[in-house]
């Protein structure tokens, strides 16, 4: 975490037009939750390991999921950039299916001793609010701390689903930082089409 800004001011401050302000919330959980999680209530709802995937359908799932609520990093890097982070032996990426179909990702990150991060964390716009996210969650925290890990971790913003944090909150975590983040709008750098989270203005001038 990094050490606070002294200098931040109260009130409002202005931003620059193509810029994103976000108010970033992190969570954390500090012990395996008991009693053990929910089981998959739908017999359609799988989950299994991506080992390699493909970048291009790595990309589409990333921008079916995460497009609403402005994902964009990944979209950023090129094709040797991000095979070398999805290939490394610390990241495991995870894909949920109904069926046939690809509706969500997950990615835990444990890199740092002892710690797991989940740096993506999502499903589709249609399997939302029908226990997808939940089932996920459930397999997330399982999986985690089915390591040698003291932590779970995780962040969520201003970007996200207006339920997101409440989501978190039940599922075991506890807030423990806030910070505010600065970015491009990827809507005008061409990461994300011009359409895309609608309910974020985009600002040009």
């Amino acid at each position: 975490m990094e050490t606070p800004n002294p200098h931040l001011p109260d009130g409002y401050s202005p931003i620059p037009a193509g810029k994103l302000v976000n108010a970033v919330t992190f969570v954390e959980m500090c012990e395996r939750p008991t009693p053990p999680r929910a089981t998959n209530g739908s017999s359609s709802l799988a989950i299994s390991r991506w080992r390699s995937p493909d970048l291009d359908a790595y990309r589409a799932l990333f921008r079916a999921v995460g497009e609403d609520w402005l994902w964009w990093s990944r979209l950023r890097l090129t094709d040797e950039a991000l095979a070398a982070v999805l290939s490394d032996p610390g990241i495991e990426v995870f894909v949920l299916h109904d069926g046939d179909a690809r509706i969500g990702l997950l990615e835990l990150d444990f890199r740092e001793d002892q710690e797991c991060e989940i740096t993506w964390f999502g499903v589709v716009k249609d399997a939302i609010g029908k226990g997808a996210g939940r089932f996920m969650m459930d397999f997330a925290i399982d999986t985690a701390w089915a390591h040698p890990i003291r932590r779970l971790w995780l962040h969520t913003c201003s970007f996200d689903h207006p339920d997101a944090l409440a989501f978190y909150r039940r599922s075991g975590f506890w807030p423990y930082a806030f910070m505010v983040e600065v970015e491009n709008d990827p809507r005008l750098a061409g990461l994300l089409p011009r359409t895309a989270a609608p309910q974020i203005p985009l600002l040009e001038r």
